[in-house]
């Protein structure tokens, strides 16, 4: 009987670990897991990030320094090019609020939120792949790096973002790339990030406008 036992587990761990293998395309588990905890675990962040957007007829890219937490407020400053260096979205909880630094002293402001901005936040990304019915987890390699890519669908039908995969180096944990596709799996909006800080100490004032006179 205990041999039957012992045979049943080792058949049962067999299919438990071939069954995982299936699903995680034979990614690193323990790296994924590691991964999986850090994400979840985030609370804020604070990144440099190029963002390029790809329309049918042209492709826009900025360099942006981002600051978000998971609980929804954020700050998105364009760094460069120079012709719109300083333009700024702040999203404080309760309201959405631009700034123009070549418009003295006028900021604007409104309680609509736009899906091309939102997605391009970790913790929106983590959201979605958090709530996401179908997500799919791969292997990939990047500038000689291990990654693990996750992949999940992007909610509201919007026609330019329906899918979005997060490459996410084992080793660091800190995330490579980000990109969104639209619904016939074309790239839309890339995101490469050049630095990144997990759950650093971020003043509430950064997610406000400050204009001065």
């Amino acid at each position: 009987m205990k041999r039957i036992l012992i045979l049943a587990g080792i058949v049962l761990s067999a299919l438990v670990l071939t069954a995982c293998a299936a699903i995680q395309d034979r990614v690193d588990a323990t790296a994924y897991e590691r991964i999986h905890r850090t994400l979840v675990g985030m609370e804020n962040f604070v990144a440099q990030a190029t963002v390029t957007f790809i329309s049918n007829n042209n492709t826009h890219s900025y360099e942006t320094l981002q600051h978000a937490r998971s609980s929804g407020e954020y700050r998105i400053e364009v760094t460069a090019p120079a012709n719109v260096a300083g333009n700024t979205t702040v999203f404080d909880g309760t309201t959405i609020s631009q700034f123009n630094p070549r418009v003295s002293g006028r900021v604007s402001q409104t309680t609509m939120e736009a899906p091309e901005r939102l997605e391009l936040l970790l913790t929106s990304f983590v959201r979605n792949f958090t709530d996401s019915p179908e997500v799919s987890i791969s292997a990939a390699t990047i500038n000689d790096a291990a990654t693990t890519v996750l992949e999940a669908q992007v909610p509201g039908g919007h026609p330019y973002l329906a899918t979005e995969r997060l490459w996410v180096c084992n080793d660091t944990l800190l995330p490579k790339q980000m990109i969104i596709y639209d619904a016939n799996g074309v790239e839309r909006v890339i995101v490469i990030f050049h630095s990144f800080e997990y759950n650093v100490n971020i003043d509430d004032n950064v997610f406000r406008v400050a204009i001065s006179d």
